[in-house]
């Protein structure tokens, strides 16, 4: 069988080499000057960071990326979709103040912010790919007109997905609001009556007044406004608000994997992960946890499956960090070699995606790591 190839690079640096040199040096190295960028619309997929939360990719790496793009003739915009969910990036006013609080900004990362759905999620293009989930994904329209894409990826975990890189990054995150909806169409929460505290953080977060605290004082949801958003079993810290018996992990995983072939769909494509700030959940939140493990690394890839396996396989064999929701847990090891996503988020099966992923033809899961 044949690999991919994917590069890395580790933190540590000199006078000479500091991280952005060092970032400019390892796309190099794994081809990004082999794209014909000239003249051609090239989206850099990127997630903004909800406001409040400070792990997201620093603006300094989008600034560097893009301005080497330039330098091959290509015309970058860093962009994302509108999320399906509350917050500072549900609709593209709000997205786009906050992309320029962090720092996304035409100063600070020296490129335009394009918010890829519109102003309301409806700007989109059906992108048919004839999938056994999705036969034709919903794709923000500023990612499915782009003629290149580059994804650079935070990588964490993630409560539903179990991580979050790449395939996460390409086929959540460039999803018009419609497409989430379509991405959590089987995902019908429902409340663990005996677990529940009647805290109401589910109500406060859920986007579509769904969910309320009933005369019994516990949650109860409408499921005729519930669209299977999955927020209320994120914020619920009880175990109170949880996925129903028949929609799993492996579901998401296996549709995001389709979103994702239709994002990179007939389009020369490249991939940069940075494995720093692991924080236990997404980036979504307006919070970030302590990180699980030490800071590793940056990769880069041409392959999308490759790159998101070499993440978890560093994670995998890292130790946790003491300071951390894992090194709370697990006191008294250091958990090297251990599924650490797995123990965060036992409900989840990030493995399915990759192989789904691999099996619709977007790259492989077997890989060969090229340390610069």
């Amino acid at each position: 069988m044949n690999t991919s190839k994917v590069y890395f690079t580790n933190l540590r640096t000199s006078p000479t080499n500091n991280l952005l040199v060092k970032m400019e040096k390892l796309v190099k190295k794994a081809g990004i000057e082999a794209i014909d960028f000239k003249n051609k619309f090239v989206a850099v997929k990127i997630h903004f960071g909800e406001p409040g939360n400070l792990a997201y990719i620093r603006p300094n790496y989008a600034a560097r990326l893009t301005s080497l793009i330039r330098s091959l003739g290509g015309k970058p915009y860093l962009t994302d979709s509108n999320t399906l969910y509350s917050g500072g990036r549900s609709n593209a006013v709000d997205h786009l103040q906050s992309a320029m609080e962090n720092g996304f900004n035409p100063i600070s990362a020296k490129c335009n912010v394009i918010i890829a759905d519109g102003v309301k999620g409806t700007d989109y293009r059906e992108i048919p790919i004839n999938g056994e989930y999705c036969k034709a994904p919903k794709v923000g329209a500023a990612i499915a007109d782009a003629d290149i894409v580059v994804s650079m990826n935070h990588f964490k975990g993630h409560e539903q997905s179990g991580f979050g890189g790449a395939l996460k990054n390409l086929g959540m995150g460039s999803a018009s609001v419609g497409g989430k909806l379509e991405l959590h169409s089987a995902s019908k929460p429902k409340v663990d009556q005996e677990s529940c505290t009647s805290c109401g953080i589910c109500v406060k977060h859920c986007a579509h007044d769904a969910i309320h605290i009933g005369k019994n004082r516990k949650a109860f949801i409408e499921y005729d406004k519930c669209v299977g958003c999955g927020q209320c079993v994120a914020v619920c810290q009880f175990d109170g608000a949880v996925l129903d018996e028949g929609d799993t992990s492996e579901r998401l995983n296996y549709k995001i994997a389709e979103y994702t072939k239709a994002v990179l769909f007939e389009k020369p494509h490249f991939h940069v992960s940075f494995v720093m700030n692991v924080s236990p959940e997404c980036d979504c939140w307006n919070h970030n946890d302590a990180a699980i493990v030490p800071d590793l690394g940056i990769l880069a890839s041409q392959d999308p499956i490759a790159i998101d396996q070499a993440c978890a396989d560093l994670v995998t064999v890292a130790p946790a960090l003491k300071e951390s929701e894992l090194g709370k847990k697990y006191p008294h090891t250091h958990l090297e070699g251990q599924d650490k996503f797995k123990l965060i988020h036992p409900d989840t099966q990030w493995q399915a995606g990759l192989i789904h992923g691999e099996k619709i033809g977007l790259g492989r899961r077997k890989y060969e790591l090229i340390t610069l």
